[in-house]
């Protein structure tokens, strides 16, 4: 079996720099390892209340794997680009459906790669006007579903409350349940997956 890709040196210095500071500053915690898949691909979605999201998301699973992850293509100048692609970050056009971002998505996975997606797209809390904006995208069930790689939900508390030194939560779930799709058309099937995943998300959530 091909062995997992594992971080890049900037990832795991990164890591190693701010793992103190969260595990005492912000008490983070994660638990629920054991659904994650340890030898695969798989992509790995949760709701987004902060930009600091995937680093809560990514940190436990570090330093055996890590986080690949769509940024905006706006921030790919250099030498920040060197820098996002060094953190697991690839391009996605924002605005219109980037089939170039979601092909590269499923190959990582195939590859073993761990993929974090959002399906919200965007964090729920960015000013009164967007509290309520934030929708579920098919994207992630989409990648899950095109790659055939596990679709794992998790749930993130605290990482909105930075200034409060809020307590870092995160737990992780079991795969959702995909077998049953996998014969439909994928725009159906990934609907369907979806709704499914952000039923686990809200209930992860609502446990921590």
């Amino acid at each position: 079996m091909t062995r997992p890709p594992r971080p890049t040196p900037l990832y795991s210095f990164i890591a190693l720099l701010s793992w103190p500071v969260l595990r005492f500053a912000f008490r983070y915690r994660a638990d629920g390892e054991e659904h994650l898949p340890a030898s695969r691909g798989y992509v790995l979605s949760a709701g987004h209340d902060s930009n600091l999201d995937p680093w809560a998301l990514g940190l436990a699973i570090w330093p055996q794997r890590f986080l690949r992850f769509m940024a905006k293509s706006e921030l790919f100048w250099f030498p920040l680009s060197t820098i996002l692609s060094g953190l697991g970050a690839f391009k996605v056009n924002r605005g219109r459906a980037d089939r170039a971002a979601i092909e590269t998505a499923v190959r990582l996975a195939r590859e073993g790669n761990v993929i974090a997606m959002f399906p919200e797209g965007t964090r729920r809390k960015k000013g009164i006007r967007k509290r309520y904006e934030a929708q579920a995208h098919t994207g992630a069930a989409r990648i899950a579903l095109e790659a055939d790689v596990p679709l794992v939900p998790a749930g993130i508390r605290g990482t909105g409350g930075l200034r409060r030194l809020e307590r870092w939560r995160v737990r992780y779930g079991p795969p959702v349940e995909l077998d049953d799709l996998r014969d439909q058309e994928i725009g159906e099937a990934a609907r369907e997956a979806t709704t499914r995943l952000m039923v686990a998300i809200h209930a992860l959530e609502d446990s921590l």
